[in-house]
């Protein structure tokens, strides 16, 4: 498509109706208003000179050049020959609900149900964000999202040498079920929904949070939620890993195997574009490894003898709402589209609930600066008007001081209160993609749908995505992606405001701090309970442990998980009241950790 509406017509070169046309052949009603209105309309008002507003650069001919976010050209005028010759309703758009659900997978849109309301909150102890979550329910979200701090990320507790600095600082500090227990005291798990970010130890920390359900007295069948638990997107970007990869994709495999016998509400892995974009990536990268790292997922489960079907209904998507209001919009409505057509054609799933593509969305952190911060209340609210349109089914707002430090509760509440005026005040819920059918969003959409299968391609000819993680391909793109955003924004070709431009001087605003106060009191905690658990039970539940993780995994017979499968004895450690720590170190014992190969 790209080659057939790109390219000069004959004699363009000689034709200023084609150069205002930005090179496409336009129709001839198009080009009788360019001649008549848009080329007289140019000589008195020239177009905006580089500079003067995010997205405009400057072509080899010195000409005025308008391009997204991510640096995709985008041309004066969209209209129907922007789209391919062949293009119809129901084959690229269809309707909402229907294949290939480009129009979002729910017919009624948001007028039955609102996306879920989840803001992403954890910091200190369990005591003080327990409180926080609280807070945060009675002001009307629909969903916790846990913050967790960087020692447990990295599967370390509080008290352990390389944990010093950093407790409670990025999220909340959970050590042990105790922790656990005390994060959602007076919780219902039943009835709230809990995502959780957390990627190395996701099955620890999750089999902390079905037991702490366990104990409330609710069903594992009725408790719905998420983890995180995309380790591929940790090699690419976040590097917060602790196994090298084949170890780190055989836990994987075994929640999906787990749950889907066990918890079949609960969503055993958000495949995570939102880091690789953080970590400087284009939209279409985004959306590319993304989709492509839930490739890599399916595959490996496969050949466990997991059947799609099976847990495929359970994955669930994660992606980042950048500026670009329209872009974004495009990369929602494409994924739909593209996880459609794998699911279908590539896997061959029979199973409806398995072809749609459910997705949380996070507004960009990346994108809120210090400089300013009150700005970044309008950047998160153009940016979660974008999830809305693009059909996400639950949504956190940043708040506005994250570039600064932890959110304090009113900044919380305000980046809350952001989607309920979109939700009940704006009106974009009241209909179903409102702006489908828009010439330039159906053009965007597609050219995001076939930049991502040309990833694809690439990707599946160096063996999927663990070789080419360990090539450095992902990881190289994103570094080219994220120079040239950068090397923009110093050229002052894109324009941030009151970074590069609209500057003033200010005082430094009022921010969260988090002292050591809160390390000390998780120490005096874990060592509270290392005396009075039962540390026999721990020592054998441990070495069961490790002696599954040993063993070769495979897929159980008569519906139920293998012996060797780590998650029922993951949950062994965890009701004996073993800690993040100490299972981890028990797997490290038998998986190594890994460090990253230098690429050049």
């Amino acid at each position: 498509m790209a080659a057939e509406h790109n390219s000069r017509i004959e004699g363009a070169a000689e034709s200023p109706i084609a150069d205002v046309f930005d090179g496409r052949k336009p129709e001839p009603s198009e080009a009788q208003w360019a001649e008549k209105t848009l080329l007289p309309a140019l000589e008195k008002t020239p177009e905006r000179p580089i500079g003067a507003a995010t997205g405009i650069n400057v072509d080899e001919g010195g000409a005025a050049r308008f391009t997204t976010v991510s640096g995709v050209p985008i041309r004066r005028l969209y209209t129907r020959a922007d789209l391919p010759g062949d293009w119809n309703y129901e084959q690229y758009l269809g309707y909402p609900g229907q294949p290939p659900y480009t129009r979002g997978i729910h017919a009624s849109g948001y007028r039955g149900r609102l996306w879920t309301m989840r803001q992403f909150s954890g910091f200190a102890s369990p005591e003080e964000t327990n409180q926080r979550y609280k807070y945060l329910l009675e002001h009307g979200g629909g969903g916790l999202s846990v913050a967790f701090d960087l020692p447990t990320l990295m599967g370390y507790d509080s008290d352990h040498p390389a944990s010093e600095g950093e407790v409670g600082k990025c999220g909340v500090a959970i050590d042990s079920l105790e922790d656990m227990e005390i994060l959602f005291s007076g919780i219902n798990l039943e009835k709230t929904t809990v995502s959780m970010t957390i990627n190395s130890p996701a099955s620890v920390l999750w089999a902390m949070y079905l037991v702490v359900a366990e104990k409330q007295g609710a069903d594992w069948r009725k408790i719905s939620g998420t983890i995180q638990n995309d380790i591929l997107k940790e090699y690419i970007a976040q590097k917060e890993y602790i196994y090298p990869p084949a170890p780190s994709m055989r836990l994987v495999v075994d929640t999906f195997e787990f749950g889907s016998r066990y918890t079949p509400r609960f969503n055993t892995i958000s495949i995570s574009g939102y880091h690789i974009r953080e970590a400087g990536s284009t939209a279409l990268q985004e959306l590319a490894f993304t989709i492509y790292d839930g490739v890599e997922y399916v595959e490996w489960a496969l050949r466990r003898g997991l059947q799609f079907d099976e847990f495929g209904p359970r994955l669930s998507f994660f992606f980042n709402a950048h500026n670009d209001f329209l872009e974004e919009i495009a990369k929602y409505r494409a994924a739909r589209k593209i996880w459609y057509r794998l699911a279908k054609d590539r896997f061959g799933a029979k199973n409806q609930r398995t072809w749609l593509m459910r997705f949380h969305t996070q507004t960009a952190g990346v994108s809120l600066t210090a400089q300013q911060p009150m700005n970044n209340i309008a950047r998160v609210a153009i940016q979660a008007m974008a999830a809305v349109l693009g059909g996400t089914q639950s949504l956190h707002t940043d708040s506005y001081d994250e570039a600064l430090a932890l959110p304090t509760a009113e900044a919380a509440r305000i980046a809350l209160r952001t989607q309920q005026i979109i939700a009940y005040e704006s009106g974009v819920a009241n209909t179903v993609d409102p702006l489908g059918g828009s010439y330039f969003l159906e053009n965007l959409t597609l050219k995001m749908e076939h930049g991502a299968f040309d990833y694809f391609e690439k990707l599946d000819a160096m063996g999927g995505m663990v070789k080419a993680i360990e090539r450095g391909y992902p990881q190289k793109e994103i570094a080219e992606a994220s120079y040239q955003f950068q090397r923009a924004a110093e050229n002052r070709e894109k324009i941030i405001v009151g970074v590069n431009d609209f500057t003033v001087e200010e005082p430094a605003p009022s921010t969260l701090y988090i002292d050591e106060s809160v390390a000390q009191h998780q120490a005096a905690k874990l060592k509270r309970l290392r005396e009075q658990r039962n540390n026999p039970d721990v020592r054998r539940c441990l070495d069961a442990l490790k002696r599954a993780a040993a063993q070769s995994p495979g897929a159980g017979s008569n519906g139920s998980v293998s012996g060797a499968n780590t998650m029922p004895h993951i949950i062994e450690c965890v009701r004996a009241y073993a800690t993040v720590g100490e299972i981890c170190d028990a797997l490290r014992e038998v998986y190594g950790t890994y460090e990253e190969t230098s690429i050049t």
